[in-house]
C-alpha cells in the first residue's frame, strides 16, 4: 500500500490593504485587543473576492493609509481570520449599509487583520521611485481597490529595503 501524496505547502501570499486613518489607523489597530481589527466596509466585488477566495490566515499585509495628506504604507500586519459576513451591511446607520444585502444571503464579508508593527511611512512617492516596484497594482493608473495582491518580490523589496 502506498502512502497518499503529500499536498504541497501553500506559498505565502501578500496583500496591500488600504484604510483611511480616521477610520482605522495602524495605531488604532495596534491598540485594539490582540492588535486585531475586523476589516469592515469593503464594498467592491473584486476586493471582496480576494478576501473570500484567496486570502488565508497568516498571509502578510502591508497596512496602507489612504485618503489622507500623505498616503502610504504605515505598518505590517497579517490576516488573522477567515471571512464572515460584515455586520455593517445590515446596519441602517452605518455608512456601509447595503439595503439589498440580506441576512440569509450577505453580499459583503470581512476578515480580521492583526497589526504586527508600525513602520516608518513608505509614501506613494517612495514606492514610485523604486524601479523594482513599478508593477505594483497600487501604482497602476486608475487603481482604486482597497485590497490588492502584492508579489513576493515586491514584499521583499518593501520589507527588506524600504523598511530596513
Amino acid at each position: 500500500m502506498t502512502a497518499p501524496p503529500i499536498a504541497p505547502a501553500r506559498l505565502q501570499r501578500y496583500w496591500l490593504m488600504k484604510s483611511e486613518p480616521e477610520e482605522c489607523s495602524i495605531d488604532d489597530a495596534l491598540a485594539a485587543p490582540h492588535a486585531t481589527v475586523p476589516w469592515t466596509g469593503v464594498r467592491n466585488y473584486q476586493a471582496r473576492n480576494f478576501m473570500r477566495d484567496e486570502m488565508q490566515v497568516g498571509d502578510g499585509v502591508l497596512f496602507y493609509h489612504s485618503s489622507c495628506p500623505e498616503p502610504g504604507i504605515a505598518g505590517i500586519a497579517r490576516v488573522a481570520s477567515g471571512t464572515r459576513p460584515d455586520p455593517t451591511q445590515f446596519d441602517p446607520v452605518s455608512p456601509y449599509y447595503d439595503p439589498k444585502s440580506l441576512a440569509d444571503k450577505p453580499r459583503w464579508l470581512l476578515l480580521d487583520v492583526q497589526a504586527l508593527r508600525k513602520t516608518r511611512l513608505v509614501s506613494l512617492a517612495d514606492l514610485r521611485s523604486t524601479p523594482a516596484l513599478a508593477g505594483m497594482r497600487v501604482l497602476q493608473k486608475g487603481s482604486r481597490l482597497s485590497i490588492t495582491p502584492v508579489e513576493s518580490e515586491e514584499w521583499c523589496e518593501i520589507t527588506e529595503r524600504l523598511l530596513a
